[in-house]
């Protein structure tokens, strides 16, 4: 069987499940998982999930593997998310780059680090740890915040591309998250661009974001991409050498299918008039 090449993909989410496994044709021609909403779970939510990776390529996508944290692997939990990775087929694996654990319990935020030397070797050693045990290629993910960490001795770009490079691994672009910090933090996200570790991109996220009364950004996934990500997603690929697949990310006020199709094929759009320039 013919492997189709990843070019645009969804985050799979139980909302859209059945209208998406029910349409004859779609734009996407991969699915992204988060493994902490299917480990342990059969039924519905299993069938759903099993039906999906037999009609698209799959990828997974952490949301608190803590790759930050100080206290021990849980190594059965990794056990379990191996069998599962397994069970998919998956091509990958990324988490973000933050804590998600404090004084061991699950904060279900993600927290930014300091961006230091001492953050780069835990995080890369946690990476190399995760890795070895999943025997899956691994991607980290630049994250949306609301505070900076003090004491910090290097620049996000500088300790994004120095993880990537301590530990050897790829990078997960977030092109919204770039934008969200960009404008909540006053910098320039083309520059930011510019210096990440670029060759190592293996994945792009692309979503919407709630802007609140003060201008505050927050990175929601709950409304559609704007026209300034989408310029910002159009300047990330120009400054590219590959072509790494794209994900759309819908996480709230899920709309019909229709509309976000209509987004993967603006991403499409996008993509093949950077090609062909």
């Amino acid at each position: 069987m013919e492997i189709p090449e990843l070019r645009v993909g969804l985050g799979f989410r139980l909302g859209l499940a059945e209208e998406l496994l029910g349409s004859k044709t779609s734009a996407a021609s991969f699915l992204e998982i988060a493994p902490e909403n299917y480990l342990g779970v059969g039924g519905r939510r299993r069938r759903l999930l099993d039906e999906a990776a037999e009609r698209w390529p799959v990828v997974c996508h952490g949301l608190c593997g803590d790759l930050a944290g100080r206290a021990p692997l849980d190594r059965d939990l990794l056990g379990e998310l191996k069998v599962f990775l397994e069970s998919l087929g998956a091509r990958w694996y990324s988490d973000h780059l933050c804590l998600t654990h404090l004084g061991g319990a699950e904060m279900h935020e993600l927290l930014p680090l300091p961006f230091d030397e001492e953050t780069v070797r835990q995080v890369a050693t946690r990476v190399r740890e995760v890795r070895e045990v999943l025997e899956l290629p691994m991607a980290v993910e630049n994250v949306s915040a609301y505070g900076r960490m003090t004491k910090g001795t290097m620049t996000e770009p500088e300790f994004v591309a120095a993880v990537v490079a301590e530990a050897d691994c790829d990078l997960l672009l977030d092109v919204n998250n770039v934008y969200v910090n960009a404008v909540n933090f006053g910098f320039d996200p083309r520059e930011y661009i510019r210096t990440m570790p670029l060759d190592r991109v293996v994945e792009i996220h692309m979503a919407g974001h709630t802007e609140e009364e003060d201008g505050l950004l927050l990175d929601t996934h709950a409304r559609p991409i704007v026209g300034d990500v989408y310029e910002l997603f159009r300047f990330t690929l120009e400054e590219l050498d590959d072509r790494p697949p794209v994900l759309l990310e819908r996480d709230g006020n899920i709309p019909p299918l229709a509309e976000l199709e209509e987004e993967m094929e603006n991403l499409l759009s996008i993509m093949d008039e950077v090609d062909a320039s």
